[in-house]
């Protein structure tokens, strides 16, 4: 496993990230295809045991369960301060002003859940799953800023919304002397290269680093197109964000397959190898629900294309309406 800065910054992850959502109670928050604890314990370890350090999960992901599995898991295979452990405030958890958004109140509170379900006492990177128009940014990025001069997150991060709105949170950190941004999650894949136009090179020019969602397109890019899976048939969110360009869409995974099957390599590795080249990416994050899966986006870090099957991957592209903000 290879590590990198992530962009600027002190902290150090993993080339690859192991993307929590599909680890959690699935009867819970609408994820039918998580994993249950039991289940969910031999990626943990085949992570650490691969030089994984860095787990991504989210407090909405299966109603908090995801977290609460990573905090019982982790233990049992690292020590705490081997890793890095990232995840997110927004979503809605509870009833009540303080159960989602970004206010003050409501990142007090549920930075405390968080780090109750993770059963430590800080978090290395605490990210905004979204923006929050209803919320003054000046008071969710002094919010944010007071979590880490309490100790209780170490670095933070924020995920898909408009670049301008990223642009404006770093400008209201810098003015007041608050922390800044270090890490932008956002959806990037060969099927999804929007961020590229104006998110990516204001991430470059700030020294933010880029930690992508969704690298393999909700596994669309490793299999045939038309080939359905659990996932696919129970992911809601999944079913609004690939809903455009499907012809040009398909063609880009073709490409991806007839240079996979030139290689000698399962698609994913091709797949994942482009990501991981692009210059704004420090690590894409990657689910594992088969055992192969973590195999393959382990073998991408070290498969390094070539600038004609780069061309041939990006060649059928179109441009596409950015979703999932």
């Amino acid at each position: 496993m290879e590590y990198r800065r992530l962009g600027d910054s002190g902290l150090t992850v993993s080339r690859i990230i192991l993307g929590c959502m599909s680890y959690g109670d699935p009867a819970r928050g609408g994820h039918a295809w998580s994993l249950p604890l039991d289940d969910s314990r031999p990626f943990i370890r085949q992570a650490v045991e691969a030089g994984i350090t860095t787990f991504d999960t989210a407090n909405v992901y299966s109603d908090g369960t995801s977290e609460e599995f990573l905090g019982t898991l982790l233990p049992e295979f690292t020590r705490r301060d081997e890793i890095v452990i990232a995840t997110k405030v927004h979503g809605r958890m509870s009833a009540g002003p303080n159960g989602s958004g970004l206010s003050r109140g409501a990142i007090m509170t549920q930075v405390d859940a968080s780090l109750r379900r993770l059963g430590t006492d800080y978090i290395d990177l605490y990210q905004i799953h979204r923006a929050d128009p209803e919320v003054p940014v000046e008071e969710t990025m002094e919010a944010l800023h007071d979590l880490v001069r309490a100790g209780k997150v170490r670095y933070l991060g924020a995920s898909s919304m408009w670049a301008w709105q990223f642009a404006q949170m770093q400008y209201v950190a810098d003015r007041h002397g608050w922390t800044r941004f270090v890490s932008m999650q956002d959806q990037y894949s060969l099927i999804m290269r929007e961020e590229e136009r104006e998110m990516h090179p204001f991430c470059m020019d700030q020294g933010v680093g880029v930690i992508p969602w969704s690298p393999l397109a909700r596994g669309r890019l490793t299999r045939d197109w038309d080939e359905q899976t659990a996932r696919t048939e129970t992911d809601e969110f999944g079913k609004k964000i690939f809903v455009q360009a499907v012809e040009a869409d398909r063609r880009v995974a073709s490409a991806v397959a007839s240079v996979a099957e030139a290689r000698g390599v399962p698609r994913a590795q091709v797949a994942l190898a482009w990501v991981l080249a692009q210059p704004a990416v420090t690590a894409p994050i990657v689910g594992a629900t088969k055992p192969h899966h973590l195999a393959d986006a382990i073998a991408a870090v070290e498969l390094a294309l070539t600038a004609d099957e780069i061309a041939q991957l990006e060649e059928h592209y179109v441009p596409h309406d950015p979703v999932g903000f």
